[in-house]
């Protein structure tokens, strides 16, 4: 999403957004773009980074109507901060910003976001309303774990971006960068590329499109996400040298997503019968009776009864008559 605006307010952590909002029932009702392969991803890291309990906030930088981050608050432990920062309806501070923000976001809003993300959670995060440019101010440096960047896709406004993650994150954070490598934000790409190349970060993997990277010690982290890698039948992956150092690629085309955070809003399935109870089920149709034959008619119209004999005088010739009487006879006899 993009970065602007003039000046940061603080949130009403509380106060939901106006009644004509909608209210998602569930969480693939949240527009944005979190494929899969990336929810999977995240839950991962951030499941990595609990189980070995490594402390830290989160942060995401460029929210849109709030997809990844309601994602992301799910993993918030007691004590830690998440901080969401965007323009929202703010004016952007320069033109080229701005014609981004009516060319991709013209229908973007705070309010919008806040209804989303308390549609999953009960409080909001604390709320950034300004350019990216000012979380540094705001944010504690080496404080955060975990910092998702999906900013702005300009080149100068995503490395600073980059600076101001390399500030934020603990020794041993993971960053992730949207969009490095789609074809209408190549400043995104020349941005994180260039990271690599001279500004230290490492990155461990790669999806369509998100970069996941760290200016920590890679080798304990990259290791733990090949082994369970190997676990997933769903994701394709391989490995190749980039800048020197190991780089996971992973094709999420298959992924099986994870559990997602569940919506205040979800209607519950009804298990209940209706009042008067179900409606009666049609009686099922008769089966059809099975063909006869002469051997297994009912005895009143086996083919040697009374009245077939009759029918058999009346209207056959007599040679061919006395035939079938003597035939009718013996088979009788037989009975």
């Amino acid at each position: 999403m993009s970065q602007t605006s003039a000046q940061v307010q603080s949130p009403d952590r509380s106060a939901p957004a106006g009644d004509e909002l909608p209210r998602p029932a569930r969480f693939d009702e949240v527009k944005g773009w979190f494929r899969p392969v990336d929810q999977l991803l995240f839950d991962w890291f951030l499941s990595h980074q609990r189980d070995r309990e490594q402390a830290g906030d989160l942060l995401e930088l460029g929210a849109y109507l709030g997809k990844s981050a309601i994602f992301m608050g799910s993993y918030l432990r007691p004590g830690e901060e998440f901080t969401v920062c965007d323009l929202w309806d703010s004016p952007a501070p320069d033109a080229s910003n701005s014609a981004e923000m009516n060319r991709s976001y013209a229908t973007l809003t705070r309010r919008a976001f806040e209804a989303n993300y308390l549609s999953f959670h009960d409080e909001l995060p604390s709320l950034v309303q300004a350019p990216t440019s000012a979380i540094t101010t705001r944010v504690r440096p080496g404080s955060c774990r975990f910092v998702h960047v999906d900013a702005s896709h300009l080149y100068e406004h995503v490395h600073g971006d980059i600076r101001a993650a390399e500030r934020l994150l603990t020794p041993e954070g993971v960053v992730v960068f949207d969009d490095f490598r789609a074809e209408h934000c190549p400043g995104v790409a020349a941005a994180v590329w260039g990271a690599v190349a001279t500004a230290g970060l490492t990155p461990l993997c790669i999806t369509g499109t998100k970069l996941y990277g760290t200016w920590g010690d890679p080798e304990a982290v990259r290791g733990e996400l090949l082994g369970w890698l190997e676990t997933r039948t769903d994701l394709w992956h391989g490995v190749e040298e980039v800048a020197g150092a190991p780089l996971i690629r992973i094709d999420g085309r298959r992924a099986e997503a994870p559990a997602h955070p569940r919506s205040r809003h979800r209607a519950e399935p009804v298990t209940d019968a209706p009042a008067g109870g179900p409606a009666p089920r049609p009686a099922p149709a008769p089966a059809p009776a099975p063909a006869t034959s002469p051997a297994t008619a009912a005895p009143g119209r086996r083919a040697g009864s009374p009245r077939i004999r009759r029918l058999v005088r009346d209207l056959l010739p007599p040679l061919l008559t006395r035939a079938l009487v003597r035939a009718f006879r013996r088979r009788g006899s037989s009975h």
